[in-house]
């Protein structure tokens, strides 16, 4: 037979949905349908982490130094916390007590207190000591990095909520190994789904492969079309269910952050990106390993 060009391929997968119109858009609705339900779950699975990381800022132990250390000894104490291995060197804070005392008169201006932190400042007293908020990289070493902090000359006292944040990085982790668990059972499911679909549509369509079987076309020339076929449903599903998609998380979000200031919603901007990529993979991939295997019984010579 001669060879035929990618147009006549395109055509002919064209003709081959429009003449299965039912099954072709119960295909596309499926498809459709299942990375929708995927896309929710993974930007519901992102949203969670990020949430999270943001209570992860508990990763972090305050150093108060001693109230009759010198502003070079209070230097050097910050010197050797930044040259400890667990610390996040660019994220260590020192709040100065003329600082702290400052905050938190400002905190309580227009109370009853206020007379309190007025007369302290009046009188030259100042109850508060020097601190250090020193964010550490491994929660695994903390134990060890209290140790050190312990050992440096002019450090009074240690407050850790080391247990706080391992609790939340446990949780962290569990509700992400959770959600990917079932996103590989939906993707499987949706994959299960796809490949019986277009196998309907093949059943409908196997007087005309066995037709062409015997008038002596090669399996190329009867499988591109449907393979073709199958792309364009899978790149049809995309699109729209990226459109839906799109109109859901940013509905979905307005809501939430117009009824809660804890929250934090990632911007649908900041993930379009890997949404599109992801549902045109996932519909592609479908689309041609779907056709592929339901064309294999009936190319079987």
């Amino acid at each position: 037979m001669r060879k035929y060009s990618l147009s006549y391929f395109l055509s002919q997968s064209f003709k081959g949905l429009w003449r299965n119109g039912v099954m072709s858009a119960a295909s596309i609705l499926v498809l459709m349908a299942l990375l929708i339900v995927m896309g929710s779950f993974s930007l519901l699975v992102y949203n969670i982490d990020v949430n999270l990381e943001n209570i992860g800022v508990l990763n972090e132990i305050v150093v108060f130094c001693d109230e009759n250390c010198t502003d070079e000894e209070i230097a050097d104490i910050g010197r050797q916390i930044r040259l400890l291995d667990n610390v996040n060197e660019d994220m260590v804070k020192h709040n100065t007590k003329q600082q702290i005392l400052d905050e938190e008169r400002a905190k309580y201006a227009g109370t009853e207190v206020e007379n309190v932190f007025k007369e302290m400042v009046d009188r030259g007293v100042n109850p508060y000591r020097d601190e250090f908020i020193v964010t550490y990289n491994d929660n695994s070493e903390v134990t060890t990095l209290e140790y050190q902090l312990g050992q440096i000359q002019g450090i009074d006292k240690i407050n850790s909520r080391a247990d706080l944040a391992e609790k939340v990085e446990g949780i962290k982790n569990s509700v992400t190994f959770i959600f990917i668990f079932f996103l590989v059972v939906l993707f499987v499911v949706s994959l299960f789904v796809i490949i019986n679909t277009i196998k309907l549509a093949v059943y409908a369509r196997k007087q005309e492969i066995a037709i062409m079987r015997y008038v002596g076309a090669t399996k190329w020339f009867i499988t591109l079309p449907f393979v073709f076929e199958g792309m364009l449903i899978g790149l049809i599903a995309s699109g729209v269910a990226y459109l839906v998609e799109w109109y859901m998380y940013t509905y979905i979000g307005k809501m939430l952050m117009q009824n809660s200031s804890i929250l934090t919603i990632v911007p649908f901007s900041q993930v379009d990106g890997f949404v599109i990529l992801g549902f045109l993979a996932v519909g592609l991939f479908s689309g041609i390993v779907g056709s592929a295997i339901s064309l294999r019984k009936y190319l079987k010579a």
